[in-house]
């Protein structure tokens, strides 16, 4: 069975393949781990099924509105940039649910 927890070194690569910072607008503030497949959908706690956010981009990824970023992503166009920079960093073997896959 998977931990629903990430371990801290896991936390801590993810953080490090990512450079220390969003990988969606650069930001080194307030970094947090996002599951670009959600664990309620069989997303894993694979790092090729987790990226660095900021907690900007973290909040509207979960579908919270957040008033001075209005001309930032949606919700859908942030969960397309997660897959795509996942899915190029591992590709051709990016599988991120959690039956194992390849």
């Amino acid at each position: 069975m998977i931990s629903a927890n990430l371990t801290k070194n896991v936390r801590r690569t993810i953080y490090k393949r990512d450079g220390y910072r969003c990988a969606l607008c650069d930001s080194p503030k307030g970094l947090q781990i996002h599951h670009v497949m959600p664990r309620s959908e069989g997303g894993s706690n694979d790092p090729m099924n987790l990226i660095t956010l900021c907690w900007v981009c973290h909040a509207i990824a979960h579908g919270t509105r957040m008033p001075d970023c209005a001309d930032w992503m949606t919700p859908v166009e942030i969960h397309e940039a997660c897959i795509e920079y996942v899915a190029d960093m591992y590709a051709p073997d990016w599988y991120p649910w959690k039956d194992g896959g390849l």
